[in-house]
């Protein structure tokens, strides 16, 4: 497998920069609990901003990149539509940890879903957030950030979420939907 350089990308992520996801990455990096992920995982989709807004009905997009063994294997397209009481728009970070190779093959096998039980782990700038999932929490100051996560894989994945701005009420249907691009 290669080494990523810029001339390798597809088209999809050129307006991305290299920075834009070191930066994401590095915030990952610092949530006590995910840290963890990056040392045994077996890979990870980066996305440094999703989109999404709605007004009863909504949606969402955000372009990534996917790691295999600490390799660039792809890049990513998320879309998301929802149905129900949403108001808003809102900005985040997202990583999808993936526990074995069979996590990553699924994922990156062309068109992969989530289903509305799928839940994030919150991490949030300058609030107190919950998540809505099972497992051991952990909770720790990061700058000026304010860190939950909690540590388990559902179904071989784990996804963890920044927020970056917005607000957004919501009680809402609807998986999120990726499709794999390899290099």
């Amino acid at each position: 497998m290669e080494e990523h350089t810029p001339e390798s990308e597809p088209q999809m992520t050129q307006d991305m920069t290299d920075e834009e996801f070191e930066d994401t990455i590095r915030a990952f990096r610092k949530a006590p609990q995910s840290r963890a992920f990056f040392e045994h995982a077996y890979g990870y989709a980066v996305f440094p901003t999703i989109g999404k807004a709605g007004f009863f009905i909504g949606g969402a997009y955000g372009q990534g990149r996917v790691f295999e063994q600490g390799r660039y294997s792809g890049n990513v397209e998320m879309t998301q539509a929802t149905i129900g009481f949403q108001f808003g728009g809102q900005a985040f970070s997202q990583i999808i940890f993936f526990q074995d190779q069979r996590a990553y093959d699924e994922f990156t096998s062309g068109n992969f879903e989530f289903g509305a039980q799928a839940s994030a782990i919150v991490i949030t700038a300058g609030a107190n957030a919950e998540a809505s999932t099972k497992g051991t929490s952990a909770t720790g100051n990061i700058g000026n950030q304010y860190v939950k996560a909690e540590g388990q894989y559902y179904k071989g994945m784990a996804v963890f979420s920044i927020a970056k701005g917005g607000l957004m009420y919501e009680a809402t249907l609807g998986g999120q939907k990726f499709n794999f691009h390899p290099n």
